[in-house]
């Protein structure tokens, strides 16, 4: 029996085939005003005998192709405890929000929360201070990783924080230094969401904010306690949606 799972994320939808508790397929796009035409395309030639939707725009898949529907919550925990079985800790930070989950012993969610509705400390969050600070993605990641000082922003709202950054540039900040204030900042807001569920054991982190080395390695250097990425920190929750359906 081969199960799909699609994650129908605010900025990229992902897509997961499993077969015998393999991944035998995966794929990913990032996500437009037309959301069902990409997940149409993600779709298109493959073969499947049941599928699972999850993420922001699970219901509206479900109303397309009828399928099962599960929370994000329970994917991530499914997703997570897949690829690494001793998995007790769930971060994931996404385009638009940032989970952290618990698990159980049997992998079960025992609590989870969720930063608020602003987008703060998110991908999105990372995309515009990038832009701000004239730094493509990955540039803005290693500048932070290699600055000697952090200097830190007040604001985490993302429109207060690029006018505070835009005046920090004017005044001869540097630009490297304000990349790791804002990074430690993502770091700080994450970190009270892990000891609000608290916290043990390996911390899977999850998202496509986890391929940022600065994020994970400020994260281990605070929390005292080792991240564990997965080689395609993206397709979690899509593998928990395969999963949930196989």
């Amino acid at each position: 029996m081969i199960s799909a799972g699609i994650d129908i994320g605010s900025r990229t939808i992902k897509l997961v085939l499993v077969e015998n508790g393999q991944i035998i397929e995966f794929r990913k796009a990032e996500n437009s005003f037309d959301t069902l035409k990409v997940c149409s395309s993600l779709l298109e030639g493959l073969s499947y005998d049941s599928i699972t939707s999850t993420g922001y725009g699970r219901y509206l898949f479900d109303e397309y192709l009828k399928c099962n529907v599960i929370s994000e919550i329970k994917a991530f925990a499914l997703g997570a405890k897949f690829v690494h079985p001793e998995c007790r800790s769930v971060l994931d930070i996404g385009g638009q929000d940032t989970k952290a989950i618990s698990l159980d012993a049997n992998g079960k969610m025992k609590k989870f929360e969720m930063n608020d509705k602003c987008a703060a400390g998110t991908g999105r969050f990372l995309e515009i201070m990038a832009m701000t600070l004239r730094y493509t993605l990955d540039e803005f990641g290693m500048r932070a990783l290699a600055a000697k000082d952090s200097l830190s922003i007040n604001s985490m709202c993302t429109v207060f924080a690029e006018s505070e950054v835009i005046s920090m540039v004017a005044r001869g900040a540097d630009r490297a230094g304000i990349a790791k204030g804002i990074h430690q900042s993502i770091v700080s807001r994450s970190i009270a969401l892990l000891k609000r569920i608290g916290m043990e054991g390996t911390v899977v982190f999850a998202g496509g904010v986890a391929y940022n080395k600065c994020i994970v390695q400020l994260l281990e250097e605070q929390l005292q306690a080792e991240i564990f990425v997965p080689e395609q920190p993206q397709l979690i929750g899509a593998l928990g949606a395969a999963l949930a359906g196989n």
